[in-house]
């Protein structure tokens, strides 16, 4: 910041949107051209695959999506038969979403593509550098969610 002007291209918070929407849109360019599936159904996908069961209200928090874009992905996966969605026996108002074998079938189909395109992605830095980067990555996330907190 010079004279009271913010240089946005230098702004760090600007910077990291800049780079998570490529890199975003990098991965998203396999599952929709190759898939047909939105960012946001392979998000709800990944989330429910890494989680085996997983409630449709824990998916926003987990996977950064609003609640209106899980609940959109959810009834996109559930019409195209890759997750099913059954009540929680704890909690009758709760539902607990599965992959379905097809669900399953397509994320492993997609996870070595999107972890090719990582691979190339970090490929750019070296192993000391991939590892300061997770640990720096680790600080600021922290720091942010305690700025969050914080108010």
């Amino acid at each position: 910041m010079t004279d009271g002007v913010l240089d946005l291209q230098r702004f760090f918070p600007y910077r990291l949107a800049v780079l998570a929407e490529e890199v975003s849109r990098t991965v998203a360019q396999l599952y929709a051209d190759r898939f047909d599936m939105t960012r946001q159904e392979w998000r709800v996908l990944a989330a429910v695959a890494a989680n085996r069961q997983m409630a449709a209200k824990e998916i926003a928090e987990y996977s950064t999506l609003d609640k209106m874009s899980v609940s959109r992905a959810v009834a996109a996966l559930e019409a195209k038969a890759l997750i099913s969605r059954e009540e929680d026996p704890a909690d009758r108002r709760n539902k607990l979403l599965t992959l379905t074998p097809s669900g399953r079938a397509m994320y492993q189909k997609i996870v070595p593509l999107v972890r090719a395109r990582e691979d190339y992605l970090l490929g750019a830095l070296s192993p000391t550098e991939r590892d300061m980067l997770d640990d720096i990555l680790n600080k600021l996330t922290s720091r942010a969610r305690d700025l969050r907190q914080r108010g």
